[in-house]
C-alpha cells in the first residue's frame, strides 16, 4: 500500500471523538456551499458532496435541511476558509485548515495555542509546500469487481491510490481532480459514500515518546478550537 493508505490508517485512530463537533463542522460546510452555489444540491456539486458526508456521519436529515434553510438567510454569518502554517516543537511542520466568521478571533486563538505549547506560528507559504493537497472519495463496492480495472479507468484523473477498506473503495487523487471524479462516479452509477480533502506530508520526522508528547500537546490544543476543521503535521505516527 502507498503513502495515502498509511496516512489514512493513522488518521483513522484520531477522528473527531465528539459527534457534536462533527455536526458543527458539517454545518459550516453547508453554509459555505449554499452561499457559493445555492441551496439546490442538483445544481450545486459542493453541497451535494457535503450532504453525502453528512449522511456518512449519521447526521439527521432534519439537521441538514435546517442548516440549508438557515444558510439561505442573509443574516447568517458567512464562513471563510483560512489556512494557518507553523511549527510545533522539534521542527514538526503544522498546517491548519479553519472555517471562521471572525478572522481576528481565529488568528488570536491559533497564535495563543502555538505560543503556549512552544511552537511558532509561521507566515503564508512557510510549510504548505511540505504537504500534498489531495482529494479522496469513498464509494460503494457495488458494480466494482476489480480494483486494478477501476484504477486503469481512472488513469486520466491522475488517481494516485485505490484501495479496499471496510467502509468501501477509497480513491485518492490530486485536489484539482475532485470535480471531474465526482462527475465520473455519478455518471457511472457508482455511489459516493463520502468525499473530502486532505493534506499528506511529503516527508515525516520520527520523534521519541517525550518529543511526541510535546507535539501532541499542541495538536490537542489546536483541535479543541471550534474554528479549526483539520490539523495536519509532519510527525511520523
Amino acid at each position: 500500500m502507498g503513502r495515502a493508505f498509511e496516512f489514512r490508517k493513522a488518521r483513522k485512530m484520531k477522528r473527531w471523538s465528539a459527534m457534536a463537533k462533527t455536526f458543527t463542522r458539517i454545518g459550516k460546510d453547508i453554509v459555505m456551499a449554499v452561499k457559493e452555489g445555492g441551496p439546490n444540491p442538483d445544481s450545486n456539486s459542493r453541497l451535494r458532496a457535503v450532504m453525502q458526508n453528512a449522511k456518512a456521519a449519521n447526521m439527521p436529515k432534519d439537521n441538514v435541511e435546517r442548516a440549508i434553510k438557515k444558510a439561505t438567510d442573509k443574516d447568517t454569518a458567512d464562513y471563510k476558509e483560512v489556512l494557518f502554517e507553523g511549527y510545533a516543537p522539534h521542527g514538526i511542520a503544522i498546517l491548519l485548515e479553519t472555517a471562521t466568521d471572525n478572522n481576528n478571533r481565529t488568528v488570536a486563538n491559533v497564535r495563543a495555542a502555538f505560543n503556549k505549547c512552544d511552537g511558532n506560528l509561521g507566515t503564508s507559504g512557510s510549510v504548505v509546500f511540505m504537504f500534498d493537497h489531495t482529494c479522496n472519495f469513498t464509494v460503494k463496492k457495488d458494480n466494482i469487481s476489480d480494483l486494478e480495472e477501476l484504477e486503469l479507468e481512472l488513469i486520466d484523473f491522475e488517481v494516485e491510490e485505490v484501495f479496499d477498506d471496510e467502509e468501501g473503495i477509497i480513491i485518492y487523487a490530486p485536489f484539482e481532480q475532485f470535480g471531474a471524479l465526482q462527475s465520473y462516479f455519478e455518471a457511472n452509477d457508482i455511489e459516493i459514500i463520502s468525499s473530502g480533502f486532505e493534506r499528506i506530508p511529503t516527508t515525516t520526522t520520527k520523534l521519541n515518546e517525550e518529543q511526541k508528547a510535546d507535539v501532541e500537546k499542541l495538536l490537542e490544543k489546536l483541535e479543541e478550537d471550534d474554528d479549526v476543521n483539520s490539523v495536519y503535521h509532519s510527525m511520523e505516527e
